[in-house]
Protein backbone atom coordinates (compact mmCIF):
# COMPACT_ATOMS: atom_id res chain seq x y z
CA UNK A 1 0.00 0.00 0.00
CA UNK A 2 1.45 3.29 -0.76
CA UNK A 3 0.97 6.22 2.08
CA UNK A 4 -1.83 8.97 1.13
CA UNK A 5 -0.76 11.92 1.25
CA UNK A 6 -2.75 14.98 3.22
CA UNK A 7 -3.21 17.38 0.01
CA UNK A 8 -3.33 16.50 -3.42
CA UNK A 9 -1.52 18.47 -6.76
CA UNK A 10 -4.52 20.97 -7.26
CA UNK A 11 -4.65 21.90 -3.83
CA UNK A 12 -1.26 23.11 -4.21
CA UNK A 13 -1.82 25.10 -6.87
CA UNK A 14 -3.83 28.00 -5.55
CA UNK A 15 -1.17 29.34 -3.50
CA UNK A 16 1.21 29.86 -5.63
CA UNK A 17 -1.01 32.22 -8.15
CA UNK A 18 -1.94 34.08 -5.02
CA UNK A 19 1.22 35.18 -4.41
CA UNK A 20 1.84 36.39 -8.14
CA UNK A 21 -1.36 37.57 -8.31
CA UNK A 22 -0.37 40.06 -4.87
CA UNK A 23 3.34 40.68 -5.80
CA UNK A 24 2.10 42.45 -9.68
CA UNK A 25 -0.36 44.44 -7.78
CA UNK A 26 2.33 45.52 -5.60
CA UNK A 27 4.52 46.05 -8.50
CA UNK A 28 1.93 48.06 -10.32
CA UNK A 29 1.02 50.21 -7.16
CA UNK A 30 4.49 51.09 -6.73
CA UNK A 31 5.33 51.84 -10.37
CA UNK A 32 2.63 54.39 -10.55
CA UNK A 33 3.41 56.04 -7.29
CA UNK A 34 7.28 56.50 -8.10
CA UNK A 35 5.85 57.39 -11.69
CA UNK A 36 4.25 60.17 -10.48
CA UNK A 37 6.93 61.54 -8.47
CA UNK A 38 9.22 61.22 -11.38
CA UNK A 39 7.03 62.84 -13.41
CA UNK A 40 6.50 65.90 -11.34
CA UNK A 41 2.67 65.27 -11.05
CA UNK A 42 3.63 65.08 -7.10
CA UNK A 43 4.45 68.63 -7.03
CA UNK A 44 1.63 70.04 -8.12
CA UNK A 45 -0.72 68.62 -5.22
CA UNK A 46 -0.33 71.61 -2.81
CA UNK A 47 0.10 74.33 -5.26
CA UNK A 48 -3.44 75.83 -5.53
CA UNK A 49 -4.34 78.98 -5.26
CA UNK A 50 -6.62 79.95 -2.21
CA UNK A 51 -9.87 81.14 -3.56
CA UNK A 52 -11.17 85.24 -2.75
CA UNK A 53 -12.71 88.20 -4.38
CA UNK A 54 -11.47 91.53 -4.52
CA UNK A 55 -12.22 95.01 -5.62
CA UNK A 56 -10.46 98.03 -6.71
CA UNK A 57 -11.94 100.72 -4.67
CA UNK A 58 -9.70 103.43 -6.32
CA UNK A 59 -5.83 104.77 -7.48
CA UNK A 60 -3.70 107.37 -7.19
CA UNK A 61 -0.61 107.71 -9.28
CA UNK A 62 1.74 104.94 -7.99
CA UNK A 63 -0.50 103.14 -5.63
CA UNK A 64 -4.19 101.39 -5.80
CA UNK A 65 -6.44 100.19 -3.21
CA UNK A 66 -8.19 96.90 -2.85
CA UNK A 67 -10.56 95.62 -0.74
CA UNK A 68 -10.96 91.53 -0.05
CA UNK A 69 -14.41 91.10 -0.59
CA UNK A 70 -14.55 87.44 0.44
CA UNK A 71 -12.86 84.00 0.77
CA UNK A 72 -10.60 82.63 2.59
CA UNK A 73 -7.73 84.29 4.47
CA UNK A 74 -4.37 84.76 2.72
CA UNK A 75 -1.03 85.54 3.41
CA UNK A 76 -0.20 89.09 1.95
CA UNK A 77 3.37 87.98 1.20
CA UNK A 78 2.74 85.12 -0.86
CA UNK A 79 0.87 87.64 -3.38
CA UNK A 80 2.39 89.82 -5.71
CA UNK A 81 0.80 93.05 -7.45
CA UNK A 82 0.93 92.58 -11.43
CA UNK A 83 -0.63 95.54 -13.54
CA UNK A 84 -0.12 94.82 -17.44
CA UNK A 85 1.86 91.67 -17.25
CA UNK A 86 4.50 93.70 -15.33
CA UNK A 87 5.28 92.84 -11.75
CA UNK A 88 5.31 95.80 -9.51
CA UNK A 89 6.24 94.86 -6.29
CA UNK A 90 7.70 92.06 -4.51
CA UNK A 91 4.90 91.17 -2.21
CA UNK A 92 1.84 92.93 -0.64
CA UNK A 93 2.51 93.17 2.95
CA UNK A 94 3.51 90.71 5.51
CA UNK A 95 0.63 89.98 7.39
CA UNK A 96 -2.57 87.84 6.84
CA UNK A 97 -5.52 89.51 4.44
CA UNK A 98 -8.80 89.28 5.94
CA UNK A 99 -12.25 89.50 3.98
CA UNK A 100 -12.92 93.61 4.67
CA UNK A 101 -9.58 94.65 4.86
CA UNK A 102 -8.61 97.30 2.71
CA UNK A 103 -4.56 97.63 1.13
CA UNK A 104 -2.84 100.50 -0.38
CA UNK A 105 -0.77 98.97 -2.77
CA UNK A 106 2.20 101.16 -3.89
CA UNK A 107 4.09 100.61 -7.23
CA UNK A 108 6.93 102.51 -9.06
CA UNK A 109 5.96 103.65 -12.11
CA UNK A 110 2.88 105.63 -13.43
CA UNK A 111 0.09 103.80 -15.30
CA UNK A 112 -2.07 106.11 -17.40
CA UNK A 113 -5.12 104.69 -19.11
CA UNK A 114 -7.07 100.91 -19.34
CA UNK A 115 -4.78 98.14 -17.65
CA UNK A 116 -5.18 94.69 -16.38
CA UNK A 117 -4.59 94.77 -12.86
CA UNK A 118 -3.79 91.16 -11.47
CA UNK A 119 -3.53 89.86 -7.67
CA UNK A 120 -0.97 86.67 -8.07
CA UNK A 121 -0.33 84.04 -5.64
CA UNK A 122 3.73 83.48 -6.05
CA UNK A 123 3.71 79.93 -4.48
CA UNK A 124 1.79 78.91 -7.31
CA UNK A 125 1.77 81.09 -9.85
CA UNK A 126 -1.92 81.49 -10.36
CA UNK A 127 -3.88 84.90 -10.34
CA UNK A 128 -6.57 85.26 -7.59
CA UNK A 129 -7.92 88.56 -9.31
CA UNK A 130 -7.88 89.95 -12.74
CA UNK A 131 -9.71 92.94 -13.73
CA UNK A 132 -9.00 95.80 -16.75
CA UNK A 133 -9.08 98.91 -14.48
CA UNK A 134 -9.12 102.72 -15.92
CA UNK A 135 -6.09 104.25 -14.64
CA UNK A 136 -7.39 107.92 -15.79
Amino acid sequence: MKPSTQSNADDRAVSPVIGVILMVAITVILAAVIGTFVLGLGDQLGDTAPQASFTVDGNESTSINITKTGGQSIESADLVLSIDGERVNSSIADDTWETGERKQISYDSAVTGEAVVRIIHDPSGNAVFERTYDFN
